[in-house]
């Protein structure tokens, strides 16, 4: 620590009793109004002098003057306790209002990790914060939104901003062709869509994010799926393909129990490939009302939260991408 920072560290709790006693130019009076003996502020004084390298006030009578030295430094000690009660204020105002709910709207398939991890790094910056918690289809999230019953929307694809919603990408994590552990793909580390043409495929619901995602990936490949199911769960999607009843594509779930299955299983397991399409991904994001000053304001832990995702999201959700890829 060199000299100067020093010399700050021993003035610092020193400095509202400075700028008291600059006011009232008192000891006595001082003392009084901060609650502490008088020798405690002359103590005080004498060591803020000691610092500084010269004196700062001067006995006068029963009261005291200041020296010149102190009237240039008052102004520095006002202003510094000044700018540090506005940012205890602002402190102490967020952590006050985030007391309030926050409502989100989100696709099930984040409801595994991704809307967790969000809420989890806001809570251990305002533990009083309160969630609601809505989750369905991309299709349902937005008419929540749009309606007012949500707050934010988190969902993939990303709708485009509009003149009533805007929005923002976080992150992209790649689709994965999962198939049953004994289908002719499952030792492969990656496929075509042209190589399960043939295949019966399990789909998510019209109106979920994951449907519209795979029409466009079978539209880019010329052909239509064979769709055997439609579900309105990613888990029931995997665990029709663990049974051999079709093949699908979703993100990433982690290590796939098909790479250890035993008779106890029921012959029950699912691999996943890389997906050989420039296409093959999906966006997820963000997305809130436009709101006009007054009644309909954004409240502040709605803008808190959102500030945050928008902010650190990126970052926070790209480990977790790593992680799932590491994983399979």
């Amino acid at each position: 620590m060199d000299a100067d920072h020093k010399q700050l560290v021993q003035l610092l709790p020193l400095l509202p009793l400075l700028a008291e006693l600059g006011r009232t130019q008192h000891v006595t009076e001082t003392a009084e109004l901060l609650g502490v003996p008088q020798s405690t502020v002359s103590r005080a004084l004498s060591r803020a002098s000691a610092v500084v390298g010269t004196e700062l006030l001067i006995k006068e009578g029963r009261g005291v003057r200041l020296t010149a030295a102190a009237k240039t430094l008052l102004p520095y000690i006002e202003s510094a306790l000044t700018e540090f009660q506005a940012g205890l204020d602002l402190v102490r105002h967020e952590s006050d209002v985030v007391r309030g709910k926050i409502s989100v709207s989100f696709q099930h398939t984040f409801g595994e990790a991704t809307l967790p991890l969000l809420i989890s790094a806001f809570r251990s910056r305002y533990p009083g914060a309160g969630f609601t918690l809505s989750q369905g289809s991309r299709d349902g999230c937005l008419a929540e939104l749009a309606s007012g019953q949500a707050d934010l929307a988190l969902t993939a694809p990303v709708p485009a901003a509009g003149s009533a919603i805007s929005s923002a990408a976080l992150y992209r994590e790649p689709l994965r062709l999962v198939v049953h552990h004994g289908h002719p793909l499952a030792g492969k580390s990656s496929a075509r869509l042209q190589d399960i043409r043939r295949d019966p495929f399990v789909a998510l619901g019209p109106g979920y994010g994951m449907r519209s995602l795979t029409d466009v990936l079978f539209r880019e490949a010329g052909f239509r799926p064979r769709i055997a199911f439609e579900s309105q769960d990613s888990h029931t999607v995997r665990g029709l393909v663990s049974a051999g009843l079709g093949v699908s594509i979703l993100p990433s779930g982690g290590s796939p129990p098909g790479r250890h299955v035993s008779p106890e299983t029921g012959n029950l397991g699912w691999v996943e490939l890389a997906l050989e399409s420039s296409l093959a991904y999906r966006e997820i994001g963000l997305s809130w009302r436009r709101r006009k000053p007054g009644p309909d304001a954004e409240p502040d832990p709605v803008r808190l939260f959102r500030e945050m995702v928008l902010e650190e999201g990126p970052q926070l959700l790209a480990g977790l991408v790593r992680a799932r890829s590491l994983g399979r």
